[in-house]
């Protein structure tokens, strides 16, 4: 392997199973692997077990440079270096996440939200790379969003601002969200939110549709975006009511930092026109007129490229180049 090159880790933790991977300074995800994320009950044994790949693995890049570690985490607090209280991880509490990684590696390690590190990769190795003010959204099982302003993050005094997910659709009514209140917009505009309107249209209504074939538990957002591209009409107005909803809130968020333009990522956001069309047409009905023809909506550069690692990894360049 060539001399003199530079390379870092990232890491995207998710309930169920973790990313990781090996990321050159220049975007390349030279290697990368799963791991399960639920067969530990404690953070500790994830973080001695998950550190244990990565040493093997670096191993293997003999002449490289390791530079440090980028974890996205639901709920990872970028000052404080925790995970704290979320909701989709078998760990509870506040877990000082990069204290115990720090036990393994000598080197940097940076951790914030997972939407935050969607942001910063979009930045360095996707559409946002001449930009200084955007929003990505990340639609995943639930609704992540990272505001960038003047190149920056907005994390707050806190380090958990811009939580568009949890801004109300209706207040204190509709569906119940995972965060305890009712009316989120991750409720209506995620993976788990559009099965949700899914279910709703069909006991609506008799339309036959290939999805009543499918249980709640079977459904995914990958069936109803098949059903959709066979024409199925419940799929099709479940996509229309999600972007609806999407859109306006969009607009709503734009006031606040008046971005170049909002990046959709994650597995949702692959569905390309299906999704944007109706949240373009929302947010064009509903923002204010000084935004009008100002903010452009589009699929992230990062969609079906390990865009979570980069996301992750891209922490470790950010943080050095600031």
């Amino acid at each position: 392997m060539a001399e003199n090159k530079e390379i870092a880790v990232g890491i995207d933790i998710g309930g169920t199973n973790s990313r990781y991977g090996v990321v050159s300074e220049s975007g390349e995800v030279l290697k990368h692997d799963r791991f399960p994320t639920r067969s530990y009950p404690k953070a500790e044994g994830f973080v001695r077990a998950i550190s244990r790949k990565i040493k093997e693995i670096l191993a293997e890049f003999e002449g490289y440079t390791f530079k440090g570690i980028g974890i996205g985490a639901p709920n990872g607090n970028f000052f404080r270096g925790t995970i704290e209280q979320a909701p989709n991880l078998n760990w509870e509490g506040v877990i000082p996440f990069v204290d115990q990684f720090k036990k393994y590696f000598s080197e940097r390690v940076v951790l914030t939200n997972d939407a935050n590190a969607a942001a910063i990769g979009e930045m360095m190795f996707g559409g946002a790379r001449v930009m200084k003010d955007f929003i990505v959204i990340t639609l995943g099982t639930g609704l992540g969003s990272g505001f960038v302003v003047n190149g920056d993050l907005v994390y707050g005094h806190d380090g958990f601002a811009g939580e568009l997910g949890h801004t109300f659709v209706y207040l204190d009514s509709g569906r119940k969200c995972g965060c305890g209140r009712r009316g989120c917009l991750e409720t209506y505009a995620s993976a788990q939110g559009i099965k949700r309107t899914v279910f709703e249209l069909m006991a609506e209504n008799t339309q036959i549709s290939e999805l009543r074939d499918l249980s709640y538990s079977q459904m995914t957002s990958e069936h109803i975006y098949h059903a959709a591209q066979n024409g199925d009409r419940i799929a099709k107005q479940a996509f229309d009511i999600t972007g609806h909803y999407l859109g306006i809130k969009l607009a709503d968020a734009v006031v606040h930092t008046s971005p170049e333009a909002i990046f959709l990522y994650g597995g949702l956001a692959k569905s390309g026109n299906l999704i944007l069309n109706p949240t373009i047409k929302a947010f064009d009905d509903h923002v204010m007129n000084i935004f009008k023809g100002k903010v452009s909506i589009r699929s992230s550069e990062l969609n079906g490229k390990q865009g979570a690692i980069l996301g992750a990894a891209a922490l470790v360049w950010k943080r050095r180049k600031s």
